[in-house]
């Protein structure tokens, strides 16, 4: 991929108070313009060319910038006329968007390793790959919801409908497309991707959902840049990067964040611990990925679909995200070996590399995100979490609550109250490194 848009005609309006002298994509950050941050990044992962599209104040830039010959990557501008959202300039150069293009938005901070996103993009055939993360207020963001190939099956703009159940998948604002992205864009309206487009584009075109925790931050307000800025100091935009090794806490789900009443095969039959939230919020802002790591038996023993479970599972994310925290990402193993019981479904009754005591699912984990496991914890109630940790190579540490209290062979590391206990661990021990 060679070609990128860059959505570069905001006002800026709320950072006026700092700088009312140049456009948004201009704004310093810790001295060097926002847009320059962009640009880096682009060339870096081998883009020759770059569009910008620009209007208030767009002098400013050019003037920065130029052709871009100074900084090693063509530039090229589209004026618009009169402000089209973030839809219109992109229409308006269709003509030279002949071959996949990311889009990119000009207020946003973004520190990611591009060619995992465009791996992702080929692999899975997709039109439109939208990139995705959680964050700690889903509740007024735009938020997808995705089947288990990752590809989008809804869309919600904020507002969101009362009583939304949802996973915690926000759109972050950078889009690769196929060039086909732009026969479903109407020429000289002003429309937005989010409101207008995203919506039902998914209803005519394969589009998929990246899902990554590296670093996309909006800095439209004087607060945001002051957290952007804090962010690149203390090295969090860099080391959030996927080419970078990540540290992760693996967690079980049943009998470790939620009550274990065993077998729940409905969204109602989940209670989450009163302190879930706010010991994975510790964890979420201590820069450790959280990921869940799940048996689902009840799938392969006929108790629900995995259409029931993702419910469960929305649940969940609505819950911990009302209270400000997220989990990457959520594993889960629909298999049980044993056969010859009613109800069961026979496609799942199978051995697997995925059904902890085996470490499939983490490793599966460690692949996507790029995660040292040496650096890594699990943190489980049964000895088949403990199991399955110790395989992976990561540090184990077993809970009392759920099946905590059972006997058994398989030591942990660590053998603690509840999660809460578990993550004063974790943290004496980051803090102590």
């Amino acid at each position: 991929m060679k070609t990128a848009v860059i959505l570069a005609g905001g006002k800026g309006t709320r950072l006026a108070e700092i700088r009312s002298d140049v456009p948004k994509p201009m704004m310093p950050v810790l001295g060097k313009p926002l847009l320059a941050y962009q640009i880096d990044l682009l060339k870096v992962h081998g883009f020759s060319k770059v569009w910008l599209i620009v209007n208030h104040m767009y002098e400013h830039i050019e003037a920065y910038f130029a052709n871009g010959e100074d900084f090693g990557i063509e530039i090229n501008y589209y004026i618009e006329e009169q402000p089209l959202g973030t839809v219109g300039g992109v229409k308006a150069i269709e003509a030279h968007l002949t071959e996949p293009f990311l889009v990119l938005y000009g207020d946003v901070l973004m520190d990611m390793d591009l060619s995992r996103l465009i791996a992702f993009h080929k692999n899975k055939n997709a039109d439109a790959t939208l990139v995705v993360h959680p964050n700690d207020h889903p509740y007024d963001s735009d938020l997808l919801a995705v089947d288990e190939k990752d590809r989008v099956t809804a869309f919600y703009a904020k507002p969101h409908p009362e009583g939304l159940r949802y996973r915690n998948l926000v759109n972050a604002a950078a889009y690769v497309f196929n060039p086909v992205v732009l026969e479903h864009l109407e020429p000289g309206v002003k429309a937005d991707f989010g409101k207008n487009i995203f919506p039902t584009l998914h209803e005519k075109l394969p589009v998929f959902a990246y899902n990554t925790p590296e670093y996309l931050k909006d800095m439209g307000t004087p607060d945001r840049l002051e957290k952007v800025e804090e962010a690149l100091i203390s090295g969090k935009v860099a080391a959030r990067n996927l080419n970078k090794k990540q540290r992760c806490v693996f967690l079980d789900r049943d009998g470790v964040i939620n009550i274990d009443t065993d077998l729940i095969d409905r969204p109602e039959d989940l209670e989450l611990y009163p302190y879930a939230a706010a010991s994975i919020r510790r964890l979420n802002k201590l820069g450790f990925l959280v990921v869940v790591v799940t048996n689902q038996s009840v799938i392969a023993r006929g108790l629900c679909t995995i259409a029931t479970l993702d419910e469960i599972h929305k649940k969940m994310e609505t819950e911990l995200g009302q209270e400000g925290a997220f989990v990457e990402a959520i594993y889960f193993c629909p298999h049980h070996p044993h056969s010859g019981y009613e109800g069961e479904v026979k496609e799942f009754k199978v051995e697997c590399s995925c059904r902890k005591p085996k470490p499939g699912m983490l490793l599966e984990a460690a692949d996507r995100f790029n995660i040292d496991l040496t650096k890594s914890y699990l943190v489980g109630d049964s000895p088949r979490d403990i199991e399955a940790g110790a395989r992976a190579g990561v540090e184990t540490i077993r809970v009392k609550t759920g099946h905590g209290l059972k006997p058994h062979t398989e030591n942990p590391a660590h053998y603690v109250a509840d999660l809460v206990a578990a993550v004063d661990l974790i943290e004496d021990q980051f803090l102590a490194q």
